[in-house]
């Protein structure tokens, strides 16, 4: 292939393998004699060059060890959340030919099998999406030195890189817009308040409402589930019946809450306004669509991808966090 490009093979193994700093011009030509050839790289020479194995594992840190039918996982999966996840993931990744598996940790086996299998050179790195808030993997992965970067701010300063949302902007959109359309006597159906995701979600609204005179603003627990945002619906709506906006930390739980409300007899957003949160495909489906706060997701892991391969060719690079904007996404429910 060196021969059909007109470069020298130290400059194909270059290109291969993706190492900075090789010229444009000389990368293009190297590619379009790999097309032309058909030529496959030899992962396991590879290899022995890069001492990589090309394999970046997605992991999902949860609370406890489960059955592979626990219907945890399939709740998981089925999320919008989690594909988008991998989509943007795989966008950084897939061209590089890093193949991402899913790894289910739950318990101090688990966790130490992974950071062997990181340390050990078995797997290059990990994404981490970590679902509870006392989870000890962060850490220990920082202990470690293990090349890891985290979806969400930790819950406690640790050193590892990780990639969150503006959740005070977040909450000041939803607040503006809820105001804007009149709404008065306004509720929250939370995340799981333990997690820094439901606890600052909740915490921004209050405050951004507070600065326009809303001093109270009653909420109720929905655990990041459609069924959860259900039930915190109910109870809201049993203890403040002339509720009209309603603000929820994600689309999911916000299309539970339509569901009840409708139920119930309530027009939405006639009578009961409702803002959501991700602009995930729950926002889409849900009837009426879901006016929400988006979270570029698919931006966020991709940004993941990047710093981790950034962290592998520069072992010794300080520990970083990026910071994204939210946006509001207006449809029909608020």
């Amino acid at each position: 292939m060196a021969k059909v490009a007109g470069v020298s093979r130290a400059t194909v193994s270059r290109v291969v393998n993706n190492t900075r700093n090789v010229d444009p011009a000389l990368h293009s030509i190297v590619w379009d004699a790999v097309a032309a050839t058909g030529y496959v790289p030899n992962r396991a020479a590879r290899s022995l060059v890069t001492r990589r194995t090309d394999v970046v594992a997605l992991v999902v840190s949860e609370a406890e060890n489960r059955a592979a039918d626990d219907p945890f996982y399939s709740r998981f999966l089925g999320d919008p959340f989690f594909g988008r996840v991998l989509g943007g993931a795989m966008s950084v990744l897939a061209p590089l030919g890093v193949h991402v598996p899913l790894t289910l940790v739950g318990s101090a086996a688990a966790r130490r099998k992974l950071i062997s299998d990181l340390r050990g050179g078995q797997l290059d790195g990990a994404l981490v999406i970590s679902l509870h808030p006392q989870d000890p993997l962060p850490r220990q992965l920082a202990e470690a030195k293990a090349p890891a970067v985290l979806f969400g701010r930790p819950s406690t300063p640790t050193a590892i890189d990780y990639v969150d949302v503006d959740q005070a902007a977040a909450a000041k959109l939803a607040a503006e817009h809820l105001l804007t359309r009149g709404c008065k006597r306004i509720v929250s159906v939370a995340g799981s308040l333990d997690m820094p995701a439901g606890h600052d979600r909740l915490t921004a609204f209050r405050a951004a409402l507070a600065d326009h005179g809303i001093a109270d603003v009653p909420a109720e627990e929905g655990g990041f589930t459609q069924e959860g945002g259900e039930q915190a619906m109910q109870r809201l709506l049993k203890k403040h019946p002339q509720v009209d906006g309603v603000y929820a930390a994600s689309d999911v739980m916000a299309q539970g809450a339509v569901h009840v409300l409708r139920e119930a007899g309530k027009r939405v957003p006639e009578d009961v306004a409702v803002v959501g949160f991700d602009d995930s495909s729950a926002a889409v489906s849900c009837r009426p669509p879901l006016t929400t706060v988006r979270q570029p997701v698919e931006d966020m892991t991709a940004e993941m991808a990047r710093m981790l391969m950034f962290h592998l060719e520069h072992p010794a690079a300080r520990t970083a966090s990026v910071v994204f904007e939210p946006t509001l996404v207006v449809r029909r429910s608020a």
